[in-house]
């Protein structure tokens, strides 16, 4: 099972939140910060990596075409797979606002049905294997998720691409 922090160091790279800032009052030294480095943009996906703890994670991840109702304040919506020498092919939806607790999300591409689980602001997986082969065979993901408020929230995502973004980061990240 992936943890929280797979998505929660993937997700602030893909979109650029500086890390937290220390105290005014005395200066932190400063670590660096992991530069992604991109793969390439595969129709509607974009692949990348990024250095974490000696080892490269690579990643490809696509926003969400549409998205209804309108969410005030709403972040952003990503679909993401992510490689890593000891966790495979782990999908991801940041949704943009926090889920309530044991809330599940519902993904369809074509006439599959996938299930995904909730902790905070990301819904994973809860077959990686059986979501990358629906996304192969797929043009667009259809996520149902409960959102603020007992809304009904559906965010709409193009597959066009994930293959080929799907193979720069099996490539660039060779499984063990």
């Amino acid at each position: 099972m992936r943890t929280i922090l797979a998505c929660s160091c993937v997700i602030p790279l893909l979109l650029g939140v500086p890390a937290a800032a220390a105290p005014a009052h005395k200066p932190a030294p400063e670590k660096p910060v992991a530069t992604p480095k991109a793969l390439g943009t595969f129709d509607d996906w974009t692949a990348a990596t990024y250095e974490q703890g000696g080892q490269t994670v690579c990643y490809a991840f696509t926003r969400a075409q549409k998205s209804t109702p309108d969410l005030p304040k709403r972040g952003q919506v990503l679909l993401t797979v992510t490689e890593r020498p000891n966790a495979r092919d782990s999908i991801a939806i940041e949704a943009g606002f926090a889920f309530a607790p044991k809330a599940e999300v519902k993904l369809e591409v074509g006439s599959t049905s996938l299930d995904f689980y909730t902790a905070q602001r990301n819904a994973f997986a809860r077959d990686d294997k059986a979501a990358v082969a629906a996304f192969d065979k797929g043009s667009r993901a259809v996520a149902q998720s409960p959102g603020p408020s007992d809304k009904q929230v559906t965010d709409t995502f193009s597959l066009h691409g994930f293959s080929a973004a799907h193979a720069a980061i099996v490539k660039a990240c060779p499984g063990k």
